[in-house]
């Protein structure tokens, strides 16, 4: 099945599998369990079937058309949209993991998890003065830290 794709051409080579190891097999084998090589018997069929098959062909002309039945089309080289910010991700997690401990705090506390300055000032049991500076000072920070980080640009 992982290498055919598709359930009923399985079971089919399934079946053509075993018609071939019954039908190698000697009379007095039938008491005795399957052959080992059993395996790459069943390796062997969906190979042979593969090549009869062959391999579908379309032309670039009609990948990059749009499909009439609404279905998406083939994007050679366009830009994965599920992978495109996780260079970025990855960057900014870093940066902020490399933050000293006291801006990394109030950098999370507040632009993570969402409190204001005046309880994370009660939390850490400091200044809303001294919060704000340490969260100005951790932005900076961030921000010189992933203007130097490699971005991934997006492709036309």
């Amino acid at each position: 099945m992982r290498m055919v794709g598709n359930a009923a051409e399985a079971e089919d080579m399934t079946q053509e599998t075993f018609c071939n190891c019954t039908a190698r097999l000697p009379p007095s084998a039938a008491t005795r369990p399957f052959p080992p090589g059993l395996h790459r018997l069943a390796i062997n069929v969906v190979l042979m079937q593969l090549r009869k098959k062959g391999l579908s062909l379309i032309s670039m002309d009609e990948a990059m058309e749009p499909d009439p039945k609404g279905s998406p089309s083939r994007g050679f080289g366009a830009l994965d949209l599920s992978l495109s910010g996780s260079i970025d991700r990855m960057a900014l997690e870093c940066a902020v993991s490399d933050l000293p401990a006291g801006y990394r705090l109030v950098f999370v506390l507040h632009d993570i998890e969402g409190y204001e300055h005046h309880e994370i000032a009660s939390m850490l049991d400091c200044s809303v003065g001294n919060s704000k500076s340490q969260l100005h000072k951790a932005r900076l920070t961030l921000r010189e830290a992933l203007h130097s980080h490699p971005r991934q640009e997006a492709r036309p």
